[in-house]
């Protein structure tokens, strides 16, 4: 098979949240879904994850209705189930309980093996403060590699 590249990301979490750790979960989908997916159309932005019962669930995330698709199409903006070990469960639903820790998606891909993939973080929101500063770095590096370009 040939590596997909569909690749789609969250901009916003890194710019509001502090990763801390990264985990790749699966994701329960309806039979339009990976077709819209593998054709890019779907977003991420302002999505979370919670946990319902001991299992984690995707809210927020807007898959487009399948183009070519009947009265079967799903919801774009339905909510979904992630796969992950029961170890992994465990542990992300203690941290987030203890500490206040949130789950954000970070960026939605399509495997080698063709099953759609979401990586997840457990990240902490940043304040204000914070994100001023992030955006400092930035214009600072692309200063610097204007600069670097230039000679």
């Amino acid at each position: 098979m040939t590596q997909s590249k569909i690749n789609i990301k969250n901009k916003r979490a890194t710019f509001d949240y502090e990763i801390l750790e990264k985990y790749i979960a699966g994701i329960q989908l309806a039979g339009t879904e990976i077709k819209s997916i593998r054709q890019g159309k779907a977003s991420l932005v302002d999505s979370f994850c919670y946990f319902v019962n001991n299992e984690l669930w995707l809210k927020g995330m807007n898959i487009s209705e399948y183009f070519y698709g009947t009265y079967n199409n799903h919801q774009p903006q339905r909510e979904r189930k992630l796969l992950l070990q029961k170890k992994e469960l465990f542990k992300l639903n203690r941290k987030t309980k203890e500490s206040g820790l949130t789950i954000i998606p970070l960026r939605l891909f399509i495997n080698e093996k063709g099953l759609a993939k979401i990586e997840i973080a457990l990240a902490q929101g940043k304040k204000q403060h914070d994100k001023r500063e992030s955006l400092k770095l930035k214009d600072a590096k692309r200063e610097m590699d204007k600069v670097v370009k230039k000679y």
